[in-house]
């Protein structure tokens, strides 16, 4: 799944903003005011996105997939490097954002998410 497919993902769901608060160009999505994921810069050569996943159950995805990894920059618990360069297909990537998005989503107080559905 090439970078600008994985941009129109992230764009695609509900309540999704993208901002670049950082002092590089890193492209980060949020619900709300919450981050649910990032697109890497920091190995251009090999692309990466940081998504969220379940705290209990990251440990046993990244021992079945390689191309997930503990969070570039992040909290190793909560957050994974998705590498985009391997053998993961699109609709396990989709997924993953999905995840993260729906994680980050039902973070957010019960007025926001509904303004969000509304929308």
């Amino acid at each position: 799944m090439d970078m600008e497919k994985v941009r129109e993902y992230f764009l695609s769901k509900p309540g999704t903003s993208e901002q670049k608060p950082f002092n590089i160009p890193v492209p980060v999505f949020k619900v709300g005011n919450k981050m649910y994921g990032l697109i890497n810069c920091h190995e251009p050569s090999r692309p990466s996105i940081n998504l969220k996943y379940y705290k209990e159950d990251i440990e046993g995805l990244r021992s079945v997939h390689k191309e997930v990894q503990p969070g570039y920059h992040m909290n190793k618990s909560h957050w994974n490097t998705v590498y985009l360069d391997g053998s993961l297909k699109e609709d396990k990537i989709k997924e993953l954002i999905d995840i993260s998005y729906e994680l980050v989503f039902k973070s957010l107080k019960k007025d926001e998410q509904k303004k969000i559905l509304l929308a």
